[in-house]
């Protein structure tokens, strides 16, 4: 069978479906990932420190002038607009089959697209609070700034994300939570290598489908595996129909 005919039958005969997403799908927005062939680890390096550690709370907290220099150069996606994927899984949300969509992703694209069950993991550009009074902001504020920016009380304006060598929050448990109790778990756009990926596919125990144009190493464990881009793979399931 064609494997667009049975993605669409896999979804046609589930009832509860979580899709998990990693930087493949915003990267047809215009979005870089990290690892892809035109991601941030294909870019100059600044003064050779990896995008990890300029990502890290531990660049913000000794070189907060170098994090905010490298947070405004990468992570603005402010303009950026939703693509095929984040409209098809809108659609595929207002029929009661798609529970909710996890995302890896800071963009806060799906929100765009008109999603309302969106849990992101790493948090989004879209918020800010201050890293000492733990006043909320928008996160606008911090692409707007020519500076560090700073609250009244004087601490940080600090974005919203998880960064490197931070905890993840209450999202993940909420996460495991819809997985466990899926029928079908659509993974896109994600490489499975690092966590949470790894752990929230282990836990997994139904019907599994991977969209990611490379190899993964859950590919093996899958009912479906499809090798190609995810806005080929959705034009052609909304092609389709959403049923």
């Amino acid at each position: 069978m064609d494997d667009i005919l049975k993605l669409q039958k896999y979804i046609d005969e589930s009832n509860n479906i979580v899709f998990f997403g990693g930087a493949g799908v915003s990267t047809e927005s215009g979005i870089k990932d990290f690892r892809g062939k035109n991601g941030l680890y294909k870019k100059k390096l600044y003064l050779n420190l990896p995008p990890e550690y300029m990502l890290s709370n531990k660049c913000l907290s000794n070189q907060p002038d170098l994090f905010f220099e490298y947070y405004k150069d990468n992570m603005n996606c402010l303009e950026s607009l939703p693509n095929i994927t984040h409209k098809y899984l809108k659609k595929l949300e207002e029929t009661g089959k798609l529970k909710t969509i996890i995302t890896q992703n800071i963009d806060g694209l799906h929100q765009k697209a008109g999603s309302s069950n969106v849990i992101e993991l790493h948090g989004s550009i879209y918020r800010a609070y201050c890293n000492k009074c733990l006043k909320k902001y928008d996160g606008k504020i911090i692409f707007n700034s020519n500076d560090i920016p700073k609250c009244k009380c004087g601490g940080i304006i600090r974005p919203d994300i998880v960064l490197y060598g931070e905890m993840l929050n209450d999202s993940y448990n909420k996460a495991i939570n819809y997985i466990i109790n899926s029928d079908l778990l659509i993974v896109a756009g994600t490489s499975l290598t690092v966590e949470p990926a790894c752990s929230l596919v282990k836990l997994f125990k139904g019907k599994l489908v991977i969209i990611n144009e490379t190899t993964t190493p859950y590919d093996k464990y899958a009912n479906l595996v499809i090798h190609d881009s995810l806005g080929k793979v959705f034009s052609s399931l909304k092609k389709e129909g959403i049923k």
